[in-house]
């Protein structure tokens, strides 16, 4: 009976179109619809019916990561219902279920409002591209995209590298692998370690998430693969100090050379309401230009932000570009615009048809 609720829970929220499903001990469930937490009508989860889901539920293999850090990350599907990004941990001596929908359908480009130059990054044949945004800003679902546009119009040999499996990918034009760390293979190093081995054209790795992960990506860029990642930042211009802050002092200048010889391009994303109910992401997108890769070889880091605003010709643009053209392309509202804005006083004066053109002028 318990399990039989659980799902049909589950299958609740793939219904009403909540992104994620959040159940604890003695407080009612939640879903999350379009950014908001919403209450549903079901019997208050006990500390035995949540026990008795989480031993049903979870795989072998994580039942002694749960044991040892308390917390554990896995996939879980149900014919029928779908896959679930799942994670377990604990409050107050009590376990806790935290549950992201997956969609089984990979949501194209349109769908998504991804902007036209992510396709043409997609196609790069070599190098580092990075998708950065806080939690919850759709990396995942636009790197899926990416990933499907390469499996859609390229014969590439495509290994993902993921904690847990996100979106599964069906073979088309590109052959795919798709290795969850835990079940595939023990550890993310040792994973990482091997996928050379494996003459991979394109490599996904799931998060960037420590210096391991970034030499093996300049490695692979190094000697010709296409590899694309998350990261956890809050705009494109910092990506690369962040990159360089997993490193110890002594080895950052050799990584930042190596990066600016590698790096494609960095893509970050910011959720904004709509007009219409839903949401939609405002892209800040870096390009690898020759401006660019100059700034980094020189440690000018501070200036990226700069080259980003102007450098829209190349297909660049910053957060509040993103966010002016959403408003005039009647996508977001102003107010709405205006509290995702790196800079909404300058925002404002954008709608007001001011605009100050300082950006060229700092840069030379």
């Amino acid at each position: 009976m318990a399990v039989e609720l659980f799902h049909k829970i589950l299958n609740a929220a793939v219904k009403g179109g909540a992104s994620d499903i959040h159940i604890k001990v003695n407080s009612p469930v939640f879903f999350r619809i379009n950014g908001d937490l919403v209450e549903i009508e079901s019997p208050m989860p006990t500390l035995e019916w949540l026990t008795t889901v989480i031993e049903a539920i979870i795989p072998p293999h994580v039942h002694k990561q749960l044991d040892e850090d308390r917390e554990a990350d896995f996939s879980y599907y149900k014919e029928g219902i779908g896959r679930f990004r799942t994670n377990i941990f604990q409050q107050r001596g009590t376990f806790c279920l935290a549950m992201r929908y997956v969609q089984t359908d990979i949501p194209s480009f349109e769908d998504l409002g991804l902007l036209p130059i992510l396709k043409k990054i997609a196609e790069s044949p070599r190098g580092i591209v990075l998708l950065a945004g806080t939690t919850g800003s759709g990396k995942s679902t636009t790197l899926a995209a990416m990933i499907q546009h390469i499996n859609d119009t390229k014969k590439s040999h495509i290994i993902t590298l993921e904690d847990p499996i996100e979106y599964v990918f069906k073979d088309k034009e590109s052959v795919i692998e798709q290795r969850e760390i835990g079940l595939d293979s023990v550890s993310f190093e040792r994973a990482l370690k091997n996928v050379l081995r494996q003459d991979p054209d394109t490599i996904m790795i799931g998060e960037m998430r420590d210096a391991t992960s970034f030499r093996a990506a300049i490695s692979a860029a190094d000697t010709g693969h296409l590899v694309l990642s998350t990261l956890h930042t809050t705009n494109s211009s910092q990506s690369v100090g962040r990159i360089l802050d997993f490193f110890h002092q002594n080895e950052r200048e050799q990584v930042r050379r190596q990066l600016s010889g590698t790096l494609q391009a960095v893509i970050c994303q910011r959720m904004v309401q709509t007009i219409d109910g839903g949401v939609t992401p405002a892209q800040e997108v870096l390009i690898n230009t020759g401006t660019v890769r100059k700034l980094i070889e020189d440690n000018r880091l501070d200036k990226l932000s700069v080259a980003i605003e102007t450098g829209v010709e190349d297909g660049m643009q910053n957060f509040n570009q993103a966010l002016f053209n959403l408003v005039k392309a009647n996508k977001v509202s102003e107010e709405a615009a205006l509290s995702k804005a790196t800079n909404a006083q300058a925002l404002e004066m954008n709608f007001k048809g001011i605009f100050l053109d300082e950006g060229k002028r700092i840069l030379s």
